[in-house]
């Protein structure tokens, strides 16, 4: 497989997609292979893709029900034409890509149909493999020209099947998380690099950049006077976030932290006592790759609602809407430590190790099988 091509294929809506990709290739590299990343959709239409994804991002504030409209919509769609847009999108691209790269396998992160619409059309056969990126289905990812799907959960290999998928075409294999989560180190030094009490509960909140998690602000008020409990702000690169929070923070005597972006944010899930994020597939995995318990705040119709919901039905996580509940539900955990420590135990029985070796060493053992398949009946 060394000397085979890999093409991986990408969008940035939301960090998830270009993460695992960005993983994927991470670790094809370290294997000696020969990988390319492509965000096509970008590269293809770039106007129009960062129209579409302003309109994602503004989804998570005033935009719910357009969101919910469209991901509902697209999936009741499926079947009709006025799909045959979306299945020519990047097609010229793509065209354009696989004659200069000339790439043996292709990975989706993104459930992208002009690439098994292109063996359909041509009749070109590059093994083609879905990696998932959610705890949930969305039909837009299924399509025959597909080869194999890597997935998050047993319950999306379900809904899979019940579409027609072959069994053998699926794999449960968790979604690739960077490595660093997977790494074994020890958790005291952690406590002093960031300046926090082993013998306080941390409470670790996951801002967004893009300031997709809401009223950070009346959370840490409110914990504030919580003598017992930590606060770690994570604000990645919104730094009017940090600028709003930092006189809070300066008046709390150590009770609150805020960061900016934390190039080893790993370190801070170790120590955490309880999360407060927004459920995105990656995070959900890599919280649970660390057993951190989960308060799910307010999660946008489509992906992220029934992400929360997977993770709320095995008792992992719990779902809020609103700061008043947040603030009631995060105080009763952090007092609660028999539920704390189960929902530890249930987290972490989400988790499927090393998944990115796990679905490359599938890919090679696959797309030689099918070399050999075409060799013998095609050739």
């Amino acid at each position: 497989m060394n000397k085979q091509k890999i093409l991986i294929l990408t969008a940035k809506y939301g960090n998830g997609h270009i993460q695992v990709a960005k993983t994927l290739e991470k670790r094809c590299m370290e294997r000696g292979m020969d990988v390319i990343v492509c965000d096509l959709y970008q590269e293809s239409h770039p106007l129009i893709t960062e129209f579409t994804k302003y309109l994602y991002l503004k989804s998570f504030s005033f935009g719910k029900q357009f969101y919910r409209l469209f991901y509902y919509g697209v999936d009741k769609m499926y079947n009709k034409r006025v799909m045959n847009v979306y299945y020519t999108m990047g097609r010229k691209k793509l065209e354009q890509v696989i004659a200069a790269e000339k790439p043996d396998i292709i990975i989706n992160t993104f459930p992208m149909i002009v690439v098994p619409e292109y063996r359909r059309r041509t009749g070109h056969v590059i093994p083609t493999f879905n990696v998932m990126t959610d705890f949930c289905l969305h039909k837009i990812w299924v399509h025959q020209n597909i080869d194999k799907y890597y997935v998050a959960c047993e319950d999306v290999k379900e809904k899979l099947l019940s579409l027609g998928i072959d069994e053998k075409d699926v794999k449960v294999t968790g979604i690739p998380i960077r490595s660093r989560f997977e790494e074994n180190i020890e958790i005291e030094p952690l406590y002093r690099k960031y300046g926090l009490s082993e013998n306080k509960h941390i409470l670790l909140i996951m801002a967004g950049a893009h300031g997709v998690l809401k009223n950070v602000k009346e959370i840490c008020e409110a914990m504030r006077y919580s003598e017992n409990v930590q606060t770690v702000v994570v604000c990645g690169n919104n730094h009017a976030l940090k600028d709003r929070l930092a006189p809070l923070a300066k008046a709390s005597r150590d009770q609150l932290k805020v960061l900016g972006y934390v190039e080893r944010v790993d370190e801070l899930f170790r120590i955490a006592s309880l999360l407060i994020t927004k459920p995105g597939g990656i995070t959900l995995t890599e919280a649970s790759s660390l057993s951190v318990p989960l308060v799910l705040y307010n999660p946008v119709p489509g992906q992220e609602k029934e992400n929360a919901e997977f993770f709320a039905k095995h008792g992992a996580a719990v779902i809020v809407n609103n700061v008043s509940d947040m603030i009631d539900e995060v105080n009763k955990l952090l007092h609660s430590p028999d539920k704390l420590k189960r929902m530890r135990k249930n987290i972490f029985q989400l988790y499927h190790p090393n998944a990115v070796d796990t679905i490359l060493d599938d890919i090679k053992l696959e797309s030689e099988r099918m070399s050999k398949y075409i060799h013998e009946h095609i050739s």
